[in-house]
């Protein structure tokens, strides 16, 4: 299983509900990653994709804790064990979880590949990733550094070693 986020320099992944900035070349990274794939995402992430909608040409799966919550468009689960077994039928590389904050923490166990685009500034974030770097994963490849709009990122490939 995988994961994709795109950090600051503390790991910080979002503020108030929305990305930290807006850079097309991640997003362009993170459609080529994940099209035709699958990707799980909480509710609150989910509902701040363009519409509220499920972005297309995915097997999307949103996690929730409301027992309420229905989607005719995706696939909703309400535990970690509920995605597990509903992602059973497709290879380990082929499924991506995709945030927020709480479900990269639920899922860091069940991962073992991480695609981090890494930008190289601080911002003002409540939302964090777990920081790769103190856990001991090691970068198993990384682009060369590219700038938009004055921000400076990369993209790295993180492994449990």
């Amino acid at each position: 299983m995988n994961a994709i986020a795109a950090v600051d320099e503390n790991w910080a992944i979002g503020k108030d509900g929305r990305l930290l900035t807006h850079l097309r070349g991640d997003l362009k990274y993170y459609r080529s990653r994940t099209i035709g794939k699958v990707t799980v995402v909480g509710r609150k992430t989910l509902e701040s994709f363009p519409g509220g909608k499920p972005l297309p040409d995915r097997v999307n799966i949103v996690m929730t804790r409301d027992p309420q919550y229905r989607r005719e468009d995706c696939i909703v689960c309400r535990s970690v064990e509920e995605v597990l077994e509903r992602v059973k039928e497709y290879r380990d590389e082929d499924v991506f979880i995709a945030g927020g904050a709480e479900v990269y923490r639920q899922f860091m166990e069940y991962c073992s590949v991480f695609y981090v685009t890494k930008i190289y500034d601080s911002f003002e974030g409540d939302r964090f990733f777990p920081d790769l770097d103190s856990m001991g994963l090691k970068v198993t490849w990384e682009s060369s550094i590219r700038e938009e709009n004055g921000t400076a990122y990369r993209f790295l490939k993180y492994e449990r070693v």
